[in-house]
């Protein structure tokens, strides 16, 4: 069964979203607001979160669930269609969905994320020597059995590129999406937590074959 946790405060679009995917076979927690959420997701397969939410908004709550679950996928909902808006939510959240919806769009949209994130979300990702356990965020080294001890900042820089394999990221996008803040120009943050994440990961950090760092744009990880 699929968890879905969802948080949306109108009850008639909650009741009827939550009704259509249990039909479909989804096991569906529902929540009226965010309190509680960082709690839960980690029981979750995936997050349906609607932005206009009482007390913190939708952007707050989905920026905290992925620094608290970043393998889980988040799906935005939202009557307000501004290309501001959706890139804010963006930004973080994997997908963004427009209110009105149709039921079988937000279902597709759901079976199109669980078949991405199933790439890192329940089996496990090799990288050279590595063995990344998504579900259990673990990092072990196959040579020796050990687990490589990673920070948490580091093992969602990790999950991040493993989102997004053969993807070129830029350190903007990596800073946005691991600390859920506006990248301000010439921050080193990233470049510091990736040497560093290197030296933990790489069999020769200076000369690094897992993260590969493509000159003048950002750094990529071929899977």
């Amino acid at each position: 069964m699929t968890n879905v946790l969802y948080i949306e405060d109108d009850l008639e679009i909650g009741r009827w979203t939550a009704g259509d995917l249990e039909k479909r076979g989804y096991t569906v927690e529902w929540l009226t607001s965010g309190e509680g959420a960082s709690e839960r997701v980690h029981a979750a397969d995936i997050v349906v979160l609607d932005v206009m939410l009482p007390g913190l908004d939708g952007f707050t709550v989905g920026q905290r669930l992925k620094k608290e679950a970043p393998g889980v996928p988040v799906l935005m909902l939202s009557a307000r269609s501004s290309v501001d808006d959706k890139l804010q939510g963006l930004q973080f959240a994997d997908d963004y969905l427009t209110k009105p919806f149709h039921p079988d769009e937000l279902a597709a949209r759901l079976d199109v994320l669980l078949r991405r994130f199933g790439q890192t979300g329940g089996q496990e990702v090799r990288l050279g020597h590595l063995v990344v356990r998504p579900d259990q965020q673990t990092v072990t080294d196959s040579r020796t059995g050990e687990e490589i001890p990673l920070t948490a900042k580091q093992l969602q820089i990790l999950m991040y590129f493993l989102k997004h394999p053969n993807q070129i990221m830029t350190k903007e996008q990596i800073y946005e999406a691991v600390w859920g803040e506006p990248y301000m120009e010439g921050d080193k943050t990233v470049m510091v937590h990736i040497r560093y994440l290197r030296e933990r990961i790489e069999l020769d950090p200076g000369n690094p074959t897992i993260i590969e760092t493509i000159r003048g744009l950002g750094y990529r990880v071929k899977q």
